[in-house]
């Protein structure tokens, strides 16, 4: 930089601030720039990214329903949700173990679903088959939980600056002698409704999820600082209800639980990415 430019500066910042004072008459103050105010969503979004950034384990116990208002039909799945983050990699297992249909009594029924950035392999014990789907690029693997979002309403735990790409969000805030926007259980023994907040995503016109899904509701644990409760209405009018219990944070996962191993009798279905675009 020319040396004459450096050496003016100071005096050029001098007669700027001089003109600025006295702009201001003895009689009136000139007034401080009022600051930005923080938009509440951006406060919760960005909260919400440090804390998912942090993130390198997580489990918990799974309650997945699937409710058919058309046909009366509810679909109850219980089972468990491993994931685990190490530098660019990661992978996500959903074990199911039990299935509710209605009013039926609950019955054993063992399906699981591995996620590991490139593939989604899915496991059916009932009929003896494993389907291996590729999802992504070997050389581009995506987050698990990323990769899950695109076959169940898993939203809130990674790539948070994604969210408003595809959704229009709006923070769900209680008022005083309303009815709380907040589903029953999530209130339990030293938790008020007060300790969560609610997101409420509706699908942009040409989001990846547009042709899934209406509308997403998620509520955030504030001591936890991640999502608890996910509930989501399909474009069939269909209704997604995601439950993650007694989660763990950043506590070790043994990595032989995310390893593939199924019967040798089991049949196989591999799709590669190419036909899956098709």
């Amino acid at each position: 930089m020319d040396r004459k430019i450096i050496a003016k500066s100071p005096f050029i910042l001098l007669i700027v601030v001089s003109a600025c004072w006295a702009g201001c008459s003895a009689k009136t103050t000139c007034a401080e720039p009022k600051e930005k105010q923080a938009n509440p969503v951006d406060m919760v979004l960005n909260q919400l990214s440090r804390r998912t950034k942090q993130l390198k384990s997580y489990q918990a116990r799974v309650e997945y329903k699937f409710i058919q208002p058309l046909f009366e039909s509810t679909t109850l799945r219980k089972g468990v949700l491993y994931y685990a983050k190490s530098g660019k990699k990661s992978k996500l297992r959903m074990n199911f173990r039990t299935l509710k249909q209605d009013d039926e009594e609950e019955q054993k029924y063992r399906e699981e679903f591995i996620f590991d950035g490139v593939w989604l392999t899915r496991i059916n014990y009932q009929i003896k088959q494993v389907s291996m789907r590729q999802m992504a690029e070997p050389n581009k693997p995506v987050d698990a939980f990323v990769l899950a979002s695109r076959n169940l309403p898993i939203v809130g735990f990674a790539r948070i600056e994604d969210l408003k790409k595809q959704f229009h969000i709006k923070l769900v805030e209680q008022e005083k002698g309303t009815t709380p926007v907040i589903p029953a259980e999530l209130v339990s023994e030293g938790a008020g409704i007060h300790d969560f907040v609610h997101l409420h995503l509706k699908v942009k016109s040409g989001s990846i999820y547009k042709d899934d899904y209406i509308s997403i509701d998620f509520w955030i644990d504030k001591k936890l600082g991640l999502p608890v409760r996910i509930n989501a209405v399909s474009t069939e009018e269909d209704i997604y209800q995601i439950k993650l219990l007694k989660p763990q944070v950043n506590k070790q996962i043994e990595q032989g639980v995310f390893d593939l191993k199924t019967p040798r009798d089991f049949g196989k279905e591999i799709i590669p990415l190419k036909k899956n675009k098709n």
